[in-house]
């Protein structure tokens, strides 16, 4: 009995809209009931969120700072390949300037001595390195190589006490001698004239006299002059153009100058006269 009349309000629910409103009626009467019904899962869950232990709660937060530590290294990371990348392309449109031969060399160490100004570069005899070689930065000369090893060399650089090279003012040609004071940001020019026609704010290369510097590289900018009525010549700070503190990539220079150098044979001795040969007799036999 009961199946029939169910069969018999499905077909006119089916076929007929008579039934809408109790459906719909029926719809929001069972609304309570199916919440009811979630309740025993939403509480399953909530369970086994509170009953989670603090050392899994540990585990997971220093999971978490150990991917955000991973991820601040990668970006400061790629911050330095970025700045490197930049000093790079300085250094290769350095290169572009240039009319020797040069071979790209990389800083590997600094001397821990205050009073000694030297690097350590990545290159070597192997790579055809020599004492004496200069070395440029992107800005311009640094040093020159004073001790040659197999795979590194050492660089001495033109502020220290001890080196002094010759340059000239762009302006006018005047020559001089530049030597270190022990500080990266100076350079003093040696037996300066009072009526030398230097300024502040001239730009000084190397001159090239020696044969040991190119010539035509950048080495300085006159600071200041000092004028002392008591001394002879006059006190000329300048400061580099090379980055001497900061510069990683370097350039080291086959000159031209050098290899001609290498490559003319020395001229030949006079001869020695033959000590069994006495002037004296071939003297007394003219006469």
């Amino acid at each position: 009995m009961l199946g029939l009349v169910a069969l018999s309000l499905v077909a006119v629910d089916t076929l007929t809209d008579w039934l809408d409103p109790v459906t719909a009626r029926l719809g929001q009467v069972s609304l309570p009931l199916q919440w009811i019904t979630t309740v025993p899962g939403r509480l399953g869950e909530w369970g086994d969120e509170a009953l989670l232990s603090r050392v899994e709660w540990d585990n997971e937060n220093a999971r978490l700072r150990q991917e955000l530590l991973v991820y601040s290294g990668q970006l400061q990371r790629m911050a330095a390949i970025s700045a490197e990348n930049a000093r790079l392309r300085s250094l290769l449109s350095a290169t572009e300037l240039l009319k020797d031969r040069v071979l790209v060399a990389e800083l590997i160490g600094v001397s821990t001595d205050p009073l000694t100004h030297t690097i350590t570069i990545n290159r070597g005899a192997v790579d055809g390195a020599y004492q004496g070689q200069p070395v440029l930065d992107d800005r311009g000369l640094m040093g020159q190589v004073i001790a040659v090893g197999e795979h590194a060399s050492t660089v001495l650089l033109i502020t220290d006490n001890n080196h002094a090279l010759p340059v000239q003012v762009i302006r006018n040609g005047v020559r001089a001698i530049a030597e270190g004071r022990g500080d990266f940001r100076r350079l003093q020019l040696r037996f300066v004239s009072p009526t030398v026609d230097i300024k502040e704010g001239d730009h000084l290369v190397s001159s090239g006299l020696g044969g040991r510097f190119p010539v035509g590289y950048p080495v300085g900018t006159v600071l200041d002059i000092h004028r002392d009525p008591g001394r002879p010549f006059l006190t000329v700070e300048v400061e580099p153009a090379a980055n001497l503190e900061q510069s990683r990539h370097l350039l080291l220079v086959f000159s031209e100058v050098e290899s001609f150098a290498s490559e003319v044979p020395p001229p030949p001795a006079d001869p020695l006269p033959d000590p069994e040969t006495n002037p004296a007799d071939d003297r007394a036999g003219d006469d």
